[in-house]
This record gives structure tokens, sequence and C-alpha cells, in this order.
């Protein structure tokens, strides 16, 4: 959950929540359907969108090894979940913080980092045809610090949810 919620919770012990603490709760609160519906369309049509962005992607790379577009594709995956995850919680920091960690290694060792900035202009863009802008709003931060990552050169393989071949019917 955002910090800065999960701290109003904290020090029950100091009083009640103040007026401002309240109505930030109830933001979160009166968002968290939203959130959840946007949530759950994108885990649903997962392969359907990532499947069009891999269609653009081989198009736009077809020099490129099959292998390294799948890299790319398995890591670009796994940042519009943790983007997807930071949205529901309204914790954009997660994204860093999920990411930061192995993204950056991990780009630079396969030397992907063209295909990826690549790779998220293309989700964005496949996205944002599907989506309304108000989800767009919501997800993008999410994306936008993944793709700060990838600029700056940080990247390493810490795939917690192992993507295979099988669960990404017919990228290629």
């Amino acid at each position: 959950m955002n910090p800065k919620l999960e701290a109003l919770f904290d020090e029950p012990e100091k009083g009640y929540l103040q007026a401002d603490e309240l109505n930030a709760l109830s933001q979160f609160v009166s968002s968290l359907p939203e959130r959840i519906n946007f949530y759950q369309r994108l885990r649903n049509e997962e392969v359907t969108l990532m499947q069009s962005v891999a269609d653009a992607l081989q198009k736009q790379f077809p020099q490129e090894s099959e292998e390294k577009l799948k890299r790319s594709l398995q890591n670009g995956i796994l940042m519009v979940r943790y983007a997807a995850m930071a949205m529901l919680t309204d914790d954009i920091d997660m994204v860093t913080k999920r990411l930061e960690g192995w993204l950056p290694e991990i780009v630079e060792a396969y030397n992907t980092q063209a295909i990826d900035i690549a790779l998220y202009q293309l989700i964005k863009t496949q996205f944002a045809g599907r989506f309304s802008p108000a989800q767009m709003a919501l997800l993008t931060p999410g994306l936008d610090a993944a793709e700060r990552l990838i600029a700056g050169g940080q990247l390493n393989d810490e795939s917690a949810e192992a993507i295979t071949s099988e669960s990404l019917i017919g990228l290629f």
C-alpha cells in the first residue's frame, strides 16, 4: 500500500486521524473499485495485449535474434505486472523498488537497451489504444518509472514469476 496511507495506521495511540488524513484515505478507498477493475482487465487481457506488442516489436527489430526479443518481452511483461500492482496499491515507488535491483543489470548484460526502450514505447502506444485516458493515467507512472530505469542503464534478472514460452503462447 502507499507508504503515506500505510503511515496513517501506524500510530493510533496518538489520536484519531485528522481531516486531511481521512480525505487521503477516502480518496484511495473511493478509487479502489476502478483500480481493481482495471487491474483485472490488464490481467485478463495480458496475452492479447502483449502479443500485439510482440508482433510490432518483431517488425521493428527484424534483425534481432528471437532470444533477445523474448528476453525483452519477458522483462516487459514483468514491468507491466509491477506497474499494475503499483497502480492497484497506489504505490508508484514499488516499481522502482522492485525493478532497480535487477532490471538495469539485465539490460546491460544482454545489450537490449534499444529494444527495451522501443518495447516500452510500444506498450504505452498499444495500451493507449485499448484503455481510456483515465486508466492510462493510473498505469503510466509505473510504466515511466520502469522506462527510466532502462534509460539509466539498470537491469538484472530476478524474475520472481517465471515466464515461460508456454505462458506467452504465440509471441513469435
